[in-house]
């Protein structure tokens, strides 16, 4: 292969790299959008002055030996959804999350996104607050199309798959758009 027709053909795969990192760029744009912006949130998540996310508080010990049955913190839980926020919301738990070393139970509740944290040993209400970065995780990862959609997670596996995938390939076509013009030049 002559030099003229290397030079060429390496120009030919320059331009097909373009192609492709362009295409994939408009295709996935809107995407890529809200990948970026639901990300910057949730980092910001704990230092968005608890608009995000309310700050985790502390009970009166750690000592589990100490504390009241998961059953009767979830009562209590359920009482101060009730009287506290409103009795219209669904009770319907997404998880428990007890955080022995800082002695509390955090209730946070399916559809509405509140979050009640309560003292594991005298059930105390600590906090109430509504848990925001659930939503903008949700709208992240894609999970939020299941839930509309009812899909038991299969959007949130193919929408995650094709991000991760565009963004290899933005890396790649990316760092061959950066390498390819250089090496032409070098082979001049």
């Amino acid at each position: 292969m002559t030099e003229s027709e290397n030079r060429q053909q390496q120009a030919k795969v320059l331009r097909a790299v373009r192609k492709i990192h362009r295409t994939t760029a408009i295709f996935l744009f809107v995407f890529f959008l809200v990948v970026s912006l639901s990300g910057i949130l949730l980092g910001w998540k704990k230092n968005s002055n608890q608009y995000l996310l309310p700050n985790t508080h502390k009970g009166t010990t750690a000592n589990l030996d100490e504390w009241l049955p998961i059953d009767r913190l979830h009562q209590i839980a359920l009482q101060t959804l009730k009287d506290s926020i409103s009795n219209n919301l669904s009770p319907e738990l997404e998880r428990i999350d007890i955080r022995k070393q800082k002695g509390i139970v955090k209730f946070i509740f399916e559809q509405h996104h509140w979050g009640i944290q309560l003292d594991g040993a005298t059930g105390d209400v600590l906090s109430i607050g509504k848990r925001r970065s659930d939503f903008v995780e949700n709208v992240h990862d894609g999970s939020i199309v299941d839930k509309i959609l009812g899909t038991k997670g299969y959007f949130k596996l193919f929408y995650t798959s094709i991000m991760g995938l565009a963004l290899l390939t933005f890396v790649l076509t990316g760092f061959w758009l950066w390498v390819g013009p250089k090496r032409m030049r070098s082979n001049r």
